[in-house]
């Protein structure tokens, strides 16, 4: 008789995994396996992740997608990555009754967790799901505290179980598109409590079946982004009003009763949608005189513009959010990055692209998007320590680039309003004003570059972007070059992200990055403002323009490929799944 079907998935979950055991010899801490060249294995194994994933303590990023294998996780996988911070499985075969018990226990340092385009039915146990403990029993510390982003979409989930609320306090962004929801938020808040979800800013539920939008929706009170787009509405609770922060909303492709009402949502007038549900809307109302008579003064006033002039506005607002994206295919000269095997074990992920398109001549608008920046670098990317940005004049870099690593008393740089310096001395220098810092202010705070000093601590080599002359245009996280230096006048910029811990933190950062910049391009257009000098001298003086604002035109995003030294490809980006963080609130054509 031959071998059993037990002893076969045996020898099959020992077989050879030279990416893990490669992963487990250079202690990586990022780890993608791609799903299509790894099915086979994974079947072999009974459709579960490795075992010998178990033996990689010191992983923090975990991506297999596209497995059509994969239908479990296996046991094990929480207690033995308790560093995870971002672990993404999406396209696979998981459910339909959830992750079985991969997800078992606590994962204290995720953050990023995305289930999207499996089979799930139902939450994992988990993420408060059928498993959660009974109504009553008192409730355990949270299992995943620092999880902020959740991706559910495709699947076929039907509703939400209010553990979620307990398990993911710290949740900003849940996208729960292409499911089978019936209500929302359903179970998702449990009854009778408040101050569930105190940080969600994103919910995301288009192509459901959502029938009912409730009352409770109020009881976020961080959303600034709602997407109920194409599902079963035909009414909009007056409660929507009460959402303090809720800035953009789509409830397009509902079947709405009220008619007035539709036409707002076509023409995506958020403000105007909560306006009007506040003041009670159609056939409502009767009572409240006061609001009753502003609306119609309001409609007095819009009578009074041809519809035309409506219509074009309602164009020009939906069109001022859009990005474009150029891809490889398309462009005559793309650029690209060679990455050298140094960066591995000192800075190992980058992710770059090209802008085009960017206004910053008028008014503060340079100084602004300097600012843009800083706020990410303190925010998102954690005061540089999660990640990195370098902005420079497209004009001004001499390609190819390269990513690579050089000592620190050969690394030399012109930084940003300094002269040319090796990285030890300009770190001994910044080390030497950050002291001189303390004893004028008399306090342990510094600020500027001299704050991220010991993010190189014990580095015998250092990160830098090298142009086409060998000269270095970035050292992060430190600093830029003086020589690739944004101005008022730039148009088209060079974009890069850098981070020691994953790639999708990089990609997180950049599509943010270019989400902020085409809302500042908005900003600019809509404030009208002249072109005049704060902090370059290339600004042009002119008139303050009186003429109607043109049209802002999108944005365009250059693919930039990301190559080892063999030509293989690392990164490619924006890819297809890249920018979908923000589609809620950027329109990306591509």
């Amino acid at each position: 008789a031959g071998p059993s079907r037990g002893a076969m998935a045996a020898v099959a979950a020992a077989a050879a995994w030279p990416e893990l055991e490669a992963a487990a010899r250079e202690r990586r801490r990022e780890l993608a396996l791609p799903g299509p060249a790894v099915a086979e294995r994974v079947a072999a194994g009974g459709g579960r992740l490795p075992a010998q994933l178990l033996a990689l303590p010191l992983l923090q990023s975990l991506e297999l997608s596209g497995c059509p294998a994969l239908r479990e996780l296996g046991p094990g996988l929480a207690a033995a990555l308790p560093a995870l911070h971002t672990l993404v499985l999406r396209g696979n075969a998981l459910g339909p009754a959830g992750l079985g018990a991969g997800l078992g226990g606590p994962l204290p340092a995720l953050r990023i967790l995305d289930l999207s385009g499996n089979g799930l039915e139902e939450l994992p146990a988990a993420l408060g799901g059928t498993g959660e403990p009974a109504a009553g029993a008192p409730a355990g510390p949270a299992a995943f505290p620092q999880l902020r982003s959740l991706n559910l979409s495709g699947n076929r989930l039907r509703e939400l179980g209010p553990g979620l609320a307990g398990a993911a306090p710290q949740l900003q962004s849940l996208l729960l598109s292409g499911n089978r929801l019936r209500a929302l938020p359903g179970g998702l808040l449990p009854s009778g409590t408040a101050g569930h979800f105190p940080l969600l800013s994103r919910l995301e539920a288009a192509d459901n079946e959502v029938e009912e939008l409730g009352a409770d929706i109020a009881a976020l009170p961080a959303l600034k982004s709602l997407d109920v787009g194409n599902n079963q509405l035909r009414e909009l609770p007056a409660a929507l009003a009460d959402c303090p922060r809720l800035k953009e909303a789509n409830f397009r492709g509902n079947q709405l009763k009220d008619k007035r009402l539709e036409k707002m949502v076509n023409g995506c007038q958020t403000k105007a949608i909560l306006e009007y549900l506040r003041a009670g809307g159609r056939g409502k109302g009767k009572g409240e005189s006061s609001r009753e008579e502003a609306r119609k003064k309001k409609r007095e006033k819009q009578q009074q513009k041809d519809g035309r002039d409506g219509e074009q506005d309602e164009l020009e607002e939906a069109s001022k959010l859009l990005v474009k994206v150029l891809h490889i295919s398309e462009n005559p000269a793309p650029l690209v990055v060679k990455v050298t095997p140094g960066v591995r074990d000192v800075r190992a992920f980058i992710v770059c692209c090209v802008l085009r398109g960017v206004n910053l001549r008028p008014g503060n608008a340079l100084r602004r998007f300097l600012s843009l920046q800083t706020k990410l670098h303190e925010d998102l990317c954690e005061k540089r320590t999660a990640a990195t940005i370098a902005t420079h004049d497209l004009q001004l870099v001499k390609a190819p680039l390269t990513y690579d690593v050089q000592p620190p008393d050969q690394l030399k740089i012109t930084p940003l309003g300094r002269k040319e310096i090796k990285a030890k001395d300009l770190l001994r220098q910044l080390q030497l004003e950050a002291e001189e810092q303390r004893k004028q202010k008399k306090r342990q705070n510094i600020s500027g570059l001299h704050r991220y000093l010991q993010l190189l601590d014990g580095k015998d080599n250092y990160p830098c972007l090298l142009d086409a002359e060998g000269a270095v245009i970035s050292f992060p996280p430190i600093t830029n070059s003086e020589k690739t230096k944004i101005r008022k006048d730039t148009q088209d910029l060079f974009l890069e992200v850098t981070s020691d811990s994953s790639l999708q933190i990089c990609k997180d950062v950049m599509d943010t990055l270019i989400l902020k910049t085409a809302e500042l391009n908005r900003f600019t257009l809509e404030n009208k403002e002249h072109s005049g000098s704060d902090d370059d001298s290339h600004a042009h003086h002119g008139p303050v323009s009186l003429s109607p604002p043109a049209v802002t035109p999108p944005l365009v995003v250059e693919q930039v490929r990301v190559v080892d030294t063999d030509g293989n490809l690392k990164v490619l980006y924006p890819s297809k799944t890249d920018l979908a963080t923000v589609s809620s609130l950027l329109t990306v054509l591509r």
